[in-house]
């Protein structure tokens, strides 16, 4: 769900030599006017969420997929997973490209990928094709959300950027509903290559709008960098793609694997159930029609913009007990709530398929606690290979979730649409249990990890040592 909040966030050096880095600064570059402010973020909004509708454009429509692809379940899940593999993938280069040449030609050219990438869908003939078609996708979104992110770092205050990086993801997660409603309304209504085809015209739309419209910088500025305009305090804007210290160096600290460990085990349900599976459970499995499920996904969707805020509340007000009091709770309610469904005799009562969706929508808001953990314990200058290795793991995890859900309806002979059944959806989600309990386990002894290493609590032997006394 993902997606990289810190992939963009603005180092405190002083690149300008006119401006000491010592001292008070005597003199503010003047702000852009705020109706341009906001156009530019706006039209940049707009983008992210267009690309949320693209990412999650298979969502509703995984069913005619398969009929139209005669894929089995294995390969459908190749179209999630592949996917997701390129986005992630492209994380690190995306933030390179970021840094040479700005927002503006990063978004243009993302909008323009995924255009491609679903005109290539609309009139793919078979199974090869249409996953080239999602790896072009997934390549122009890996784009989209970091450049937005550094949209909002150059041409707003320092103290506004906190807010707005929130209120862009939560916004861009309305693009969930675009493709669960919209979309397969759409296609039902026409044609798969009619639908695909409009998804592909709306890329090119925005192609020309993000890049009629975006700048890379305010005109007064020659760098890319934040003003705060009440302390006219400068920020030169960097993308967060910092390699200098080395993955090793950031993966043998405590708090970048416990990040990793937290990020990788609670979204990862939530994205296999929106991006695939869900809508074939609920519609063949559960026996509900189109219209349910779609009221099912828009839940999941609304509910994750609901529980952020609180969630990020709550992690920042206890930043020592993020793990025990958020992080393993949410895998909690995800794992109880999914066996409650599996296990319920029959189909699930509509109320519990209602609370499954509520539950898995926490993971998404939880997630970005593992780059809370980067940001507390990690150093500035190693902070971007920390993130980015954290980010890696919640697409690591949710393509194998994805991967097995699909392996295991074809061990049981559901690999088609006609021989879906309920019995092989649970078994098939139960696949998804050892992914909790190795994340669980590695989050609680990366967190004891992390506070002995932060001096928070003493190490096993010493307190072994002191007993002995």
């Amino acid at each position: 769900m993902v997606l990289s909040v810190r992939l963009t966030e603005a180092v405190a050096t002083c690149r300008r030599p006119p401006i000491p880095c010592e001292g008070p600064v005597t003199t503010a570059l003047p702000p852009a006017r705020p109706w341009r402010l906001w156009l530019v973020w706006s039209v940049g909004v707009a983008a992210y969420v267009l690309s949320v509708t693209n990412r999650t454009s298979l969502s509703a429509v995984g069913v005619d997929a398969a009929v139209r692809f005669d894929a089995d379940a294995s390969t459908l899940s190749l179209f999630a997973v592949i996917q997701l593999f390129v986005y992630g993938a492209m994380q690190i280069p995306v933030g390179l490209l970021l840094d040479r040449f700005g927002a503006r030609p990063m978004i243009t050219m993302g909008m323009f990928l995924m255009a491609v990438g679903q005109l290539v869908m609309a009139f793919a003939p078979d199974v090869g094709t249409a996953i080239l078609a999602r790896m072009l996708v997934g390549a122009g979104d890996a784009a989209i959300f970091p450049s937005v992110l550094r949209v909002v770092a150059v041409w707003f205050p320092e103290r506004q950027a906190p807010f707005l990086v929130q209120l862009t993801g939560i916004v861009g997660q309305g693009g969930q509903l675009l493709a669960i409603l919209p979309m397969a309304a759409l296609l039902h209504a026409t044609t798969w290559s009619v639908a695909f085809g409009g998804l592909a015209g709306l890329g090119v739309l925005f192609t020309v709008l993000t890049f009629a419209v975006i700048r890379n910088r305010p005109p007064d500025r020659d760098a890319d960098v934040s003003v705060d305009t009440e302390t006219g305090a400068i920020r030169v804007v960097t993308s967060a793609a910092d390699l200098r210290e080395g993955i090793r160096e950031s993966w043998a600290h405590p708090a970048t694997r416990l990040a990793f460990w937290s990020h990788f085990t609670t979204p990862f349900s939530g994205t296999a159930f929106i991006l695939l599976w869900g809508f074939p459970f609920l519609t063949v499995g559960e026996g509900l029609s189109a219209a349910m499920a779609s009221l099912l996904f828009s839940v999941y969707v609304v509910s994750g913009m609901v529980v952020g805020p609180a969630i990020g509340v709550l992690s920042s007000r206890h930043p020592m007990r993020r793990s025990r009091m958020l992080v393993l709770p949410v895998i909690g309610i995800q794992a109880v709530a999914w066996l409650a469904v599996i296990l319920w005799p029959g189909q699930a009562p509509l109320w519990l398929l209602f609370v499954l969706a509520f539950a898995l929508s926490t993971g998404g808001p939880a997630s970005m606690i593992g780059f809370d953990h980067a940001r507390t314990f990690n150093p500035s200058h190693r902070l971007s290979t920390a993130t980015g290795i954290v980010n890696v793991g919640g697409f690591l995890a949710a393509l194998l979730a994805i991967l097995f859900i699909g392996i295991a309806m074809d061990a049981q002979g559901a690999g088609t649409p006609d021989t879906y059944s309920l019995d092989a959806f649970r078994m098939a989600f139960l696949t998804q249990v050892p992914l909790w309990a190795l994340g669980a386990a590695f989050i609680t002894w990366e967190r004891r990890r992390t506070r002995v290493h932060i001096g928070l609590d003493e190490p096993r032997s010493r307190r072994r040592d002191r007993r002995l006394r």
